[in-house]
């Protein structure tokens, strides 16, 4: 008799969390669903001690914070968990180096994702290229991405709408309509 563990519920949550946080950046622009609403399943499916965070929610800081995560300002964060981005944030955020591409940040920010500015996505894990409608984000965001991303440098994001998240991975070139 083989004996198997079970997980437990907030096991499996963080777990399937985990899982549409991976998907949505392995196939950039297709919408996932997560278990919950929100991105508290995020901070509990991502975040660690060894990871530095800045939330602009105090509900989510306060989460991250007892996950032993370090708090810090924007720049310096590894993760950001924005309510609302305004477009200098972007300026902002770590892209990594040439030696270590993977030092640039993840941006987790709540977006529409059924309704707003049309785009076309292109880039690894895109057959093609896909369409998508995203909104809630400030005029001159995905041209103010493309403005400081310099691939293999630049940071993820992940959009949040409800229990649907979206990723676009720093590979991801993003064209408005």
């Amino acid at each position: 008799m083989s004996v198997v563990p079970v997980p437990s519920a907030f096991e499996a949550r963080s777990n399937a969390a985990f899982k549409a946080i991976l998907w949505s950046l392995a196939r950039p622009g297709l919408v996932h669903e997560m278990p919950e609403s929100g991105m508290a399943q995020i901070v509990e499916a991502l975040i660690d001690r060894e990871c530095a965070v800045h939330c602009t929610s105090p509900e989510l800081a306060h989460l991250a914070h007892n996950t032993g995560a370090l708090m810090v300002a924007p720049e310096l964060a590894d993760h950001v968990f924005a309510d609302d981005v305004p477009v200098t944030l972007l300026d902002c955020l770590r892209r990594g180096s040439d030696l270590h591409p993977d030092d640039g940040a993840t941006l987790i920010a709540h977006a529409e994702l059924t309704k707003g500015a049309r785009l076309r996505m292109t880039g690894p894990g895109i057959d093609g290229a896909v369409e998508v409608m995203i909104g809630g984000l400030p005029g001159g965001f995905w041209q103010r991405r493309a403005q400081v991303m310099r691939y293999p440098m630049g940071f993820e994001i992940l959009l949040v709408d409800g229990a649907r998240i979206l990723g676009v991975p720093r590979s991801t070139v993003v064209e408005v309509l």
